[in-house]
């Protein structure tokens, strides 16, 4: 049996499953690379979706995993007799409910910046670590100043201990990545999996959440052996989870850290963002070195890329 045919039959069967058993509005659909069960009630809606590829065949529910239609799928259906094996949604604020006991939160940073590396990092926490975290002032980077990040990412790697990871996509190995793959989400998703693989090499953790972003499908693709085994969540404003606000920080102050070092290694002083003043930096490097130094410092995919060249050719 294919893949492909793999993912119909689960599909299939979770599909009259519900409707005998529930009762709820149910409908089977076929995409391009997956088969879908739209379960709905009133004004809620849940999905469970089979996606095949050359990997074999997973699984992810979506919704919002606040309402009562989500739950009930869920527990009813998500078990380990239950073909679904990971599930994701958005949820309402962070309680001790609704945040995992023990769990790796991912964040990247610099993903949106002309200039500097793509950082993606992770942690991982369990009850005890995640309190500690939120005593020293832990939550989402972006309600954080420079300096707070500062004081916080040691404190936050001695919390952490050896569960932690943080990738530096520097911007040759950037350009040279996005040349074969052309996603940025999918090149977002292969750093998410790897930072998730590499701290389960470390410490076994059953779950993992990544701020949702793209086709869902893309990190669970990228996934590798052990990440194949962990249940990912994947929800809107994860950062409001500990270990993702933490992983925020890392990457952040990872970020920030190239941009400290940029003047005195490139002998510019880089900034941040795709602005308007950005593009004129770069015409100016373009005018002074070429536009094939562009690529050791930036991304060069940018439509900033074409509008520096143009500034410079005016």
């Amino acid at each position: 049996m294919t893949p492909k045919d793999q993912a119909h039959k689960l599909a299939q069967d979770l599909y009259v499953q519900i409707k005998q058993e529930s009762g709820y509005l149910s409908k089977l659909i076929e995409e391009q690379n997956s088969f879908s069960v739209v379960i709905s009630a009133a004004n809620e809606k849940v999905k469970a979706a089979f996606f095949f590829g050359k990997g074999g065949v997973k699984s992810l529910l979506q919704g919002d995993m606040s309402t009562p239609l989500y739950k009930e799928i869920r527990n009813k259906y998500y078990n380990a007799d239950s073909p679904v094996t990971s599930v994701s949604g958005t949820s309402g604020k962070q309680s001790k409910e609704d945040e995992p006991l023990t769990y790796i939160g991912t964040d990247e940073s610099g993903k949106g910046d002309y200039f500097g590396p793509l950082i993606i990092a992770g942690t991982g926490v369990d009850s005890s670590t995640a309190e500690a975290l939120r005593k020293i002032g832990v939550r989402d980077s972006k309600q954080l100043n420079d300096s707070d990040i500062s004081r916080l990412y040691p404190l936050i790697l001695g919390i952490c201990k050896d569960n932690y990871n943080i990738i530096t996509i520097n911007p040759p190995k950037y350009n040279e990545l996005y040349a074969k793959i052309k996603n940025l989400n999918k090149l977002l998703a292969w750093g998410h999996a790897k930072t998730i693989e590499n701290i389960l090499t470390k410490k076994n953790y059953p779950q993992a959440i990544s701020d949702k972003f793209g086709d869902e499908s893309y990190i669970i693709n990228s996934l590798q052996k052990l990440g194949k085994q962990i249940n990912l969540h994947q929800v809107t404003k994860a950062e409001r989870y500990t270990a993702v606000a933490a992983a925020s920080i890392l990457a952040r102050h990872t970020f920030n850290s190239w941009f400290i070092n940029s003047k005195s290694k490139y002998g510019f002083e880089l900034r941040k963002g795709a602005s308007k003043e950005v593009e004129k930096l770069a015409g100016i490097i373009i005018k002074e070195r070429g536009v094939d130094y562009l690529s050791s410092i930036a991304k060069v995919h940018f439509k900033t890329t074409v509008s520096a060249n143009n500034l410079f050719n005016q």
